[in-house]
């Protein structure tokens, strides 16, 4: 299948497809100025994602779903040229949790289904008012529920139209097994949201997610902006934009370092969802489809991979579901 900017989905294993480029929405709420994801979000829409991946817990859903409705009222899109994905928080766990959040996330952006609705950590906190709960010390509460349980009651949700496919992030394969074995289960995830790009290409996890059908979804597809709270300590992230051979390639077909390591992904049928809320970045991170990589170059690319992990959440390293004390 040929690579367009107005055809480049793949399917998922429940016969819905997903855009191979979506626009990540993430901004810090205490520092990103009010109605920032909202332009973002028109922007995108307009330069031709139709793939928006968002959360409750980035406190912008009701930006996203306004900008999403209003491109819908003014014709640029319908409705089902939307591809939203939202995100079930780890303080909404226990099974009689899950719904309420997924409505509350629907209420919140004025929409009647979401296309994708994925556990974004299998790591559970005390359910209750903050999303972060924390003790007395200052130590995170950590709640234990049965990740299957909580799968039940994301099946629920798409069994009443609420959601087209679920998914999880940030699982290992351990995790992913755990839903792929429940006795009894009705939707298989259609996808893993981790991290993933030429400094850490997953080459286990993809190979097992695929022979599973499970499309990998890679955050942080151009290393990451985030708090350094959130990354490790190993290198600065932004290296990754400036590596030498992603520059050369990249100058070879007139392209950014950043533009090659998108594509690369890509190429490979992982999906991208690059955050940025600068106009022309978000319009740069889109010129992807009039180019292609060979495969001595993909090669190239792929031996690049240093297993570097820039979004390692060690705050959460002591909780017993912790994703990345396994292999992969």
């Amino acid at each position: 299948m040929e690579l367009t900017a107005e055809s480049h989905s793949v399917s998922l294993n429940d016969g819905s497809s997903i855009p191979l480029i979506g626009l990540g929405t993430y901004g810090n709420p205490h520092t990103t100025p009010k109605g920032t994801t909202y332009e973002a979000v028109k922007v995108a829409i307009e330069a031709g994602y139709r793939h928006i991946d968002g959360a409750m817990i980035y406190f912008n859903e009701h930006e996203v779903g306004q900008a999403i409705r209003e491109k819908i009222a003014d014709g640029t899109v319908k409705r089902e040229d939307i591809f939203y994905c939202g995100k079930l928080w780890n303080t909404f766990h226990p099974p009689e949790l899950v719904r309420p959040a997924l409505e509350k996330t629907l209420n919140t952006m004025q929409l009647d289904y979401v296309d994708l609705y994925i556990v974004e950590m299998p790591t559970a906190f005390k359910p209750g008012d903050t999303f972060h709960p924390r003790d007395e010390n200052g130590k995170y509460i950590y709640h234990e529920t049965d990740l299957c349980a909580t799968w039940e009651a994301l099946e629920a949700c798409k069994d009443a139209g609420m959601v087209k496919s679920l998914g999880v992030s940030n699982f290992n394969k351990r995790q992913l097994e755990l839903i792929l074995k429940k006795p009894g289960l009705k939707h298989k995830p259609v996808s893993n949201q981790v991290e993933c790009h030429p400094y850490f290409t997953q080459p286990k996890l993809l190979e097992y997610c695929r022979q599973n059908e499970i499309v990998i979804v890679g955050y942080s597809p151009l290393g990451t902006s985030r708090d350094p709270m959130w990354y490790g300590v190993h290198m600065n992230p932004s290296h990754l934009l400036e590596d030498e051979l992603l520059a050369s390639i990249g100058k070879k077909y007139n392209k950014t370092a950043a533009q090659v390591a998108l594509r690369f992904n890509v190429q490979r049928r992982v999906v991208v969802i690059p955050k940025s809320f600068n106009p022309d970045r978000i319009k740069d991170n889109f010129q992807i489809f009039d180019f292609s990589l060979s495969q001595a170059e993909m090669k190239a690319i792929e031996g690049l991979n240093k297993n570097i992990r820039f979004v390692e959440l060690l705050m959460w390293s002591d909780h017993p579901e912790y994703p990345f004390h396994d292999d992969y």
